[in-house]
């Protein structure tokens, strides 16, 4: 037994190609997620730049698995930590918490070397559950 508060989600981006993904016997698969403002390159498997005149991607089905935190295998200087928002408002009331209601949590997504998160932040690069009609 753990407590809750020393558990982080670790991510794996699963490929698009494959039609049903086998449930699996840790953690969830997690799918129907947009990306604002860049792109999943399956072939690459990082985010890219977005396609001209495209303003949200989806983002292919992903694995998340519970960790401890201190030891969490993911290299910090790989990924983009990015936010996923409820809508593209991104901005919601504050709660009792001090949590935005709009935020959900942060997702760790694999970018190119030859970028930074920074260069993503700077973009504002950031994740949806719904898009607006």
């Amino acid at each position: 037994k753990l407590p809750i508060d020393t558990l982080i989600w670790t991510f794996n981006f699963l490929k698009k190609e494959i039609a049903s993904h086998p449930k699996p016997e840790e953690g969830c698969i997690v799918y129907g997620l947009f990306m604002d403002g860049a792109r999943w390159c399956n072939d690459k498997q990082v985010i890219q730049d977005s396609l001209p005149k495209v303003l949200f991607s989806e983002i292919p089905h992903m694995h998340w698995i519970p960790c401890e935190k201190d030891k969490d295998p993911t290299d910090m200087s790989k990924v983009y930590p990015s936010p996923i928002y409820k809508t593209s408002e991104r901005k919601g009331v504050l709660s009792t918490t001090g949590h935005s209601t709009n935020f959900v949590c942060t997702i760790k997504i694999p970018i190119a070397p030859e970028h930074s998160a920074k260069f993503w932040i700077k973009r504002g690069v950031a994740c949806l559950c719904q898009l607006d009609d």
